[in-house]
């Protein structure tokens, strides 16, 4: 998910990322089943499946798994620039 790939898919379908975002932005279930149409029952069964496949206990951990891959992608996204790997003249130094 967000990236992330077991073998030749993805560890989560679009609709597991779709609720994992929504949750991850603070929206209780029933919240959540609104947003995309269906019950509180199936956003319910969804966490299940994804707290499993994400080896998980609860959305608190669910929601700063979510924010770690946001940064994650952020960070693989930019070029940082490291101390190390600037071109500095001589002058510059002192």
């Amino acid at each position: 998910m967000f990236g992330e790939q077991r073998g030749s898919g993805r560890i989560c379908n679009r609709r597991e990322e779709s609720i994992i975002e929504l949750v991850a932005q603070g929206l209780t279930n029933h919240d959540v089943a609104e947003a995309l149409g269906t019950t509180e029952y199936v956003i319910k069964n969804y966490l299940r499946t994804i707290f499993d496949k994400l080896g998980l206990w609860n959305r608190v951990e669910l929601a700063l798994w979510y924010e770690a891959r946001q940064w994650e992608n952020r960070i693989a996204g930019s070029q940082v620039v490291r101390p190390d790997q600037t071109e500095a003249r001589p002058s510059e130094i002192n």
